[in-house]
């Protein structure tokens, strides 16, 4: 592929980047219900359609669950699509989302990461999406504007080659309203990355094949042994869609990012929005004389484990940032990390629940936990940042 020289860069904010790279993807179905702070990618979809500059068939059913039902009988037909939701919109749909990877629809979905009820409220926390982590969704977490136009663009790439469907998140208002120059790539250039797929599952009498049936213990087992044989693709196809997007973009993407972790005594670990103040705090703690680096999760499921266990081989300590919170247990970052350095060698770490509720966490407060828990042992209870 040739690179995208002619770019066209935009001020957008994260929804309508989103948007833009929906209309580049060109899904043949969208069916998606407004929910703060989603709306907004709904609207300019609106938008480009009443402009004639996107031929999508774009439903607003009666709700999310009707959305979610909408795309999963679309997608049965083999076509592409694509649908966006938030906060208690994902959860209304958490029924269909089983239905939807079991039956292997490749449907592409955006979340904005928002604060579940109760109480109620709008602010940036991932647990609405991670607490969808088991329900055989791919998951992928954007950090700003012009990765959200990016990813959903490579998700489509994603679902496809592996039959499974894909939720890509960013964090609501930092990234999802916040405006930044974006390059929206050509038309053209995004069709030659993004080609038809000839799909195996979908609704065709030749295939002699029916999808959502009832079936028998055997067969209901064999479908999850084919999904976790999908599910093992997916690191694969994540790594090419990421360097074939490079070539044709200069943006390369991977599982995850290492930030100046050459040499580096401390690692921060978080995904989303947080990396860009954890990336502010290591260079911060760089110029005092502290080797410090980042690792950003991108794939989040399936879990890069062996990635992460390279990552940070060798580094003595990690903390680990989550916006999220599973009661009873603390951070959802952190828990798959341990689990995923059981049994290796491995640094020692540090569970902070770090902006949960949307809470701003000042790259002050991070160089001092830095230097808080360098020496410290591991702890194993979260540690709430206030």
């Amino acid at each position: 592929m040739n690179r995208m020289l002619n770019d066209d860069l935009q001020l957008l904010n994260g929804n309508h980047a989103v948007a833009w790279g929906v209309r580049l993807a060109g899904p043949d179905v969208a069916p998606v219900y407004p929910i703060t702070p989603q709306t907004p990618i709904l609207e300019k979809l609106i938008a480009f359609q009443a402009e004639g500059k996107f031929d999508c068939d774009l439903l607003t059913p009666e709700s999310e669950h009707s959305a979610m039902a909408a795309a999963v009988a679309a997608s049965a037909t083999g076509a592409r699509v694509f649908t966006a939701t938030s906060s208690q919109g994902l959860m209304l749909m958490h029924e269909l989302l089983h239905y939807a990877s079991g039956a292997r629809m490749p449907i592409v979905m955006f979340n904005v990461n928002r604060t579940p009820a109760a109480p109620w409220g709008f602010w940036p926390d991932q647990t609405d999406s991670l607490s969808q982590r088991d329900t055989g969704w791919v998951q992928l977490y954007s950090e700003h504007p012009q990765e959200s136009l990016d990813t959903v663009v490579q998700a489509f790439r994603i679902a496809e080659g592996c039959e499974l469907p894909v939720m890509v998140n960013h964090d609501a208002f930092y990234v999802s309203h916040a405006v930044e120059p974006v390059s929206v790539p050509e038309a053209e250039a995004v069709r030659d990355f993004l080609p038809r797929r000839e799909r195996s599952l979908w609704l065709d009498t030749g295939l002699g094949r029916s999808i959502g049936a009832p079936a028998g213990q055997e067969a209901w087992h064999a479908s999850r042994r084919e999904m976790d044989a999908a599910m093992a693709r997916v690191e694969g196809l994540t790594r090419e869609a990421g360097r074939l997007w490079g070539e044709a973009t200069g943006r390369v993407y991977d599982v995850l990012e290492a930030y100046r972790m050459e040499g580096a005594q401390l690692a921060f670990v978080t995904m989303g929005s947080m990396a860009g103040t954890a990336r502010e705090a290591v260079d911060a703690l760089r110029e005092a004389g502290l080797a410090a680096g980042l690792v950003r999760l991108r794939l989040f499921r399936p879990l890069p484990a062996e990635a992460l266990r390279a990552a940070l081989a060798d580094i003595p300590v990690a903390l680990v940032l989550d916006r999220n919170f599973s009661p009873g247990m603390g951070g959802i970052v952190h828990q798959e990390l341990a689990a995923a350095l059981y049994g290796h060698d491995g640094p020692r770490l540090h569970g902070f629940l770090a902006g949960v509720g949307g809470i701003n966490v000042p790259v002050e407060r991070l160089v001092a936990l830095a230097r808080e828990y360098r020496d410290a042992a591991p702890t194993h209870a979260p540690i709430w940042l206030e």
